[in-house]
């Protein structure tokens, strides 16, 4: 599917809160982030339990329920929620952005590329994993999950994914360790899985600080091409902002440059 045949149809872009974990800075910053590197008309949306502090441009929704079984209560895999045949009132494309993440450059180029489902690679993200080979059909599947802090789908067309999880959350939560891979899995399963160039969506930690010795001399930067730096794993987005998130075999240096980009 092509996306960029009428650049000025409004899209969505769309993100999640819910709980403590995350305050409202975090949505409004995104949603700042979004006002300046997407060119394109849209509306942003959020789908959360508290709209307290939220910025007055964002549309908010209450979380998408899940219609799970009676007596499954399960609420972790929320983001299913948004696989829903009626989301809301929103129709069309849509771009969903977790929290924790820092827009560093344009993103129109997320509504353009051709696709039906796309979606961060997962082991893009992360280093060789080549004990993960003892077990080649597990570690062939896990080289194919995506990873959802950044996916672009059209709204309504994937109901099969929550369909699957609400026929039988218990197998899902019992097969899968995380939502992500069961997406992905179903996502493969209907022939829809795509997933973004490899040097739009990078990892702080593996792709922007630099490895070993050389972290003690060179300040973390973005490699060329990025689009948006995420925090798989750990350090977290909140430590890196606040300094913090050194290892004694890591210095983790000058982040002015991440900050400006989340906070301006």
């Amino acid at each position: 599917m092509q996306n960029d045949k009428n650049a000025t149809e409004p899209v969505n872009v769309i993100c999640m809160k819910w709980g403590t974990l995350y305050g409202p800075e975090y949505v409004n910053n995104l949603y700042r982030g979004v006002q300046r590197h997407l060119k394109r008309p849209h509306r942003f949306v959020c789908f959360t339990d508290d709209t307290a502090g939220l910025d007055d441009g964002i549309e908010t929704f209450p979380l998408p329920a899940l219609d799970l079984p009676e007596g499954h209560g399960d609420k972790r895999w929320r983001k299913l929620g948004l696989f829903r045949r009626d989301l809301a009132d929103l129709k069309g494309i849509a771009l969903f952005l977790d929290l924790d993440l820092v827009i560093v450059d344009d993103i129109d180029c997320f509504f353009e590329e051709p696709g039906i489902f796309l979606i961060i690679r997962d082991d893009d993200l992360f280093r060789a994993k080549p004990l993960r080979k003892v077990n080649p059909t597990r570690d062939r599947f896990l080289a194919s999950v995506g990873n959802s802090s950044v996916f672009r789908y059209e709204i309504g067309a994937h109901a099969y994914i929550l369909d699957a999880y609400v026929a039988d959350p218990v197998a899902a939560t019992e097969r899968y360790e995380i939502s992500q891979q069961f997406q992905s899995a179903e996502l493969a399963r209907h022939g829809h899985l795509e997933y973004w160039p490899r040097d739009w969506c990078v990892s702080f930690k593996n792709a922007c600080v630099p490895r070993y010795a050389r972290s003690f001399f060179q300040d973390p930067a973005a490699p060329s091409g990025a689009r948006i730096v995420v925090f798989a794993g750990t350090p977290k987005m909140g430590e890196v902002l606040s300094g913090g998130g050194q290892k004694w075999y890591r210095r983790i240096g000058d982040t002015s440059w991440l900050r400006d980009a989340w906070t301006a």
